[in-house]
């Protein structure tokens, strides 16, 4: 029996496999690179910057931008209708019902107002009492404004000691405040403290005062003289006729 060999050849050549499927693995394109066409929509606008680059918040209402530092305009006022009116001063109300009710006339407050007819320091005042006894004058040394508590301060000599007094000016019982004589020139300071020293004491006052009620005498009307000295005159002849029948 004779045997041949067996004709042995490959099924398939693996280097022309091989060589195609590089040739293949060159010529495919991946999904990245694939040339497709694509619809672009545009980019939203920019938004606009702020003028004073703060950080911007949308308004909820209006659901637009603004400044977290808020700039209002000169007309505006801002948060104005969460503003509450300002409270009344009660102080100050009640000072002038108090001062309407001791001055009806307007005279006390017009006396020591800030005017040129007003009463200054560096004057000599006269106050009188209702309840009686002497009236007391001296210079005023100061005015102390507080509303219905204004009050003034007038020094004089009485027995050659020195004597100053606070009168308030709405008190029910200083039934007058009479300016005797005014400064020649404007005091520079609101209060004469100075005038307490021997040197610019001014001294008592009584003669100013004394000179003043008789300047009142002189040009008072004619009806009062006239009845003053008619007076005197039947008290003279009264006295005459006792004296001749005795």
């Amino acid at each position: 029996m004779s045997t041949t060999p067996l004709a042995r050849r490959p099924l398939s050549c693996l280097k022309a496999s091989l060589r195609q499927a590089r040739q293949h693995k060159l010529l495919t394109r991946p999904m990245a690179t694939e040339a497709t066409q694509r619809t672009t929509t545009p980019p939203p606008p920019p938004r606009r910057p702020l003028e004073h680059n703060f950080f911007p918040l949308t308004d909820r209402k209006t659901k637009a931008l603004r400044s977290a530092f808020a700039v209002y305009p000169s007309t505006t006022v801002a948060g104005k209708q969460a503003l509450r009116p300002p409270p009344a001063n009660v102080l100050q109300s009640l000072h002038e019902a108090q001062m309407k009710r001791m001055d009806p006339t307007g005279a006390r407050t017009a006396l020591f107002a800030k005017t040129r007819e007003a009463a200054k320091v560096g004057d000599v005042l006269l106050v009188t009492h209702r309840r009686g006894g002497e009236p007391f004058a001296g210079v005023c040394l100061s005015i102390r404004r507080r509303g219905v508590d204004t009050a003034v301060l007038l020094r004089n000599h009485l027995a050659r000691v020195g004597v100053e007094m606070w009168f308030k000016v709405y008190n029910k019982n200083v039934a007058g405040i009479e300016i005797v004589k005014r400064r020649a020139k404007r005091a520079r300071r609101a209060r004469l403290t100075y005038m307490r020293q021997p040197k610019h004491d001014m001294g008592s006052v009584a003669d100013l005062v004394f000179a003043w009620k008789r300047s009142r005498k002189v040009f008072s009307t004619g009806k009062p003289a006239a009845a003053a000295k008619a007076a005197k005159g039947a008290k003279g002849a009264k006295a005459a006729a006792g004296a001749k029948k005795k």
